[in-house]
């Protein structure tokens, strides 16, 4: 069957299950916005090419496929490069289709010609040219495979109009995709397994510090099981929050520079650290060589350059999460777990002392906290809402405040902090759990950098909502300035705003604000049950800061509380 490079696409794309591009036409791309006319692919409109990726993204961690986005060449596929960064830092499944000009004026300076392969190198987990039609249905293939599985990332196409155009013989590409030089280490070594038993087993402080790579491998339940059969506490990254139920007794909330008392101090006097699918970021771990210093540390993960990248290992164990956990229970019939809890008890209640000495807190006066906001959220949405978040302070609210109990429920950019992130991120969700009920929380200065988005969302009656805390400052810089920079407020004023709720309304969305604390529910309940996109905004107290936080360098048992 002979088929032209654009329709070899689609017929690739619809066999590797893919409903939903996010997207943005241009020149080159012409011909196959032709042909996707005639797909069952449902293309989505952005109005920025960024908007594009996190929307791709926000539906791949929702939907648990590969979140697709197409941009046309030049500045299209310039404008992919912060979404794509941010999707490799954080592990996420993403084919990345950008067009180019033909390949007889490649490297020729054509119009809208730019070297995107070459560009994203650093930042994909890997990418393609296709300079022949007739390699298009392998490369596709091979591209789904490569970001799916092992790490999951970001994997970049870039398609030449020549190629597009061109037409080649055409047959569907069965059986598995094998690549010699590509084989991640699925299932873990056994020997490793039993040496991370003995030591759980005899550990009297054990710790579990459970991250994103918990979420991607849908070993939340496997997790879940473990941690309470050796009744173990476990604490999670931000990547990783809902990975473990927050409101088991287990759960000590969130760890790092702006964790909880209790999961940062547990670090700090714990035996042994299990780290499950974590990369021991800087900002979780704070100074390196302090972190868990008197505790022998086990870390899992699929990525062998992770292990050892940021802190020493005393059993390192490479493979899948789930594989790993699923093992590590079979593994746990075998023993007698008849003392573990009297075992832990004393531990558990040094913890319970630490929760006790120092709680998330705040005082609520009679201008509306940031964290009131969060708070109410909650409980009104029974914390089963799908939270993405901007980033900075409002970011680090969530967080804290909305309590995850399963996994999938939180989207936020943790590795690049990407402002701007949150609307798209919350679109593609929305696309991708369509009778889910999804609130970005944003900050008046992170909102404006995607805010355009919000005509994606009418368009195509995405009926997502927006929480603005509105501080009018660039708040978490501004909190900076005020605890290390003797409150010399530079550049962080947004002294010239929009009036959110009538930009809602010019979009022809639905705004609503509230300035009172007694307002804050009647906003938030009229909100989330209006029909269609909805952008609330809510005038908070202007220099709130986020606490506790550790301040940079810093180890993370030393914490900024008040």
């Amino acid at each position: 069957m002979k088929l032209s490079g654009a329709e070899i696409l689609l017929k690739m794309l619809e066999s590797e299950g893919v409903d939903s591009i996010f997207g943005y036409p241009g020149g080159v791309l012409i011909g196959l916005y032709d042909e996707m006319a005639k797909s069952n692919i449902r293309h989505y409109l952005v109005r920025h090419e960024q908007g594009a990726v996190h929307a791709a993204d926000g539906y791949a961690r929702i939907s648990g496929k590969v979140g697709v986005c197409l941009v046309t060449s030049g500045p299209g596929a310039t404008n992919t490069v912060t979404g794509i960064a941010s999707a490799y830092c954080d592990s996420i499944p993403m084919v990345v289709l950008t067009g180019q000009v033909p390949t007889n004026l490649i490297g020729n300076d054509a119009f809208q010609e730019v070297d995107i392969v070459g560009i994203t190198r650093p930042c994909t987990k890997h990418n393609y040219l296709v300079k022949d039609v007739n390699e298009l249905a392998d490369t596709i293939r091979e591209a789904f495979h490569i970001a799916r599985s092992g790490r999951p990332g970001p994997v970049l196409i870039d398609l030449p109009k020549d190629v597009l155009a061109g037409t080649a013989n055409f047959k569907q590409p069965k059986g598995p995709v094998t690549m010699r030089s590509y084989n991640p280490t699925v299932t873990p070594n056994t020997k490793q397994l039993t040496k991370v038993i003995k030591e759980l087993m005899k550990a009297k402080k054990p710790l579990i510090m459970a991250g994103g790579g918990i979420i991607s491998s849908n070993a939340s339940q496997a997790l879940t099981d473990f941690a309470r059969k050796l009744q173990i506490p476990v604490t999670t990254t931000l990547m990783g929050l809902g990975a473990f139920p927050g409101s088991d007794d287990l759960s000590l909330g969130m760890i790092g520079m702006h964790g909880t008392y209790r999961a940062n101090m547990s670090t700090g006097d714990c035996d042994v650290l299990l780290g499950v699918g974590v990369r021991f970021d800087d900002r979780v771990t704070g100074k390196t060589d302090t972190f868990a210093s008197q505790a022998k540390i086990i870390h899992v993960d699929i990525d062998p350059t992770s292990i050892r990248k940021n802190v020493p290992v005393s059993i390192p164990v490479v493979g899948d999460c789930k594989a790993t956990l699923d093992k590590l229970n079979e593994l746990l019939t075998g023993e007698n777990l008849t003392e573990i809890p009297e075992k832990r008890a004393p531990w558990l209640k040094c913890i319970a002392e630490w929760k006790a000495a120092q709680r998330l807190a705040y005082e609520q006066t009679d201008v509306i906290k940031p964290q009131y906001v969060v708070e109410r959220l909650c409980k009104i949405t029974e914390g089963k809402a799908i939270i993405s978040t901007e980033v900075g302070q409002n970011q680090m609210w969530a967080a804290q405040y909305y309590e995850f109990d399963q996994p999938n429920r939180f989207i936020t950019s943790g590795g690049l902090g990407v402002m701007g992130f949150g609307l798209p991120a919350a679109i593609g969700a929305q696309v991708a759990a369509p009778n889910d009920l999804v609130v970005d929380v944003a900050g008046d200065g992170s909102i404006q950098m995607n805010i355009q988005e919000l005509g994606t969302a009418m368009q195509h009656k995405l009926p997502v909502k927006v929480v603005i805390l509105n501080n009018g400052y660039l708040g978490m810089v501004r909190q900076w300035q005020e605890l290390f920079f003797g409150k010399r407020y530079c550049a962080t004023q947004m002294d010239v705003q929009p009036d959110f709720v009538k930009l809602a309304e010019a979009y022809g969305a639905t705004g609503l604000r509230a300035t009172k604390p007694e307002e804050v529910d009647e906003v938030l309940k009229k909100g989330l049950a209006a029909e269609g996109p909805v952008i609330m905004d809510f005038v908070v107290e202007r220099e709130e800061c986020v606490y506790p936080m550790v301040p940079a360098g810093a180890p993370i048992t030393e914490m900024l509380l008040v």
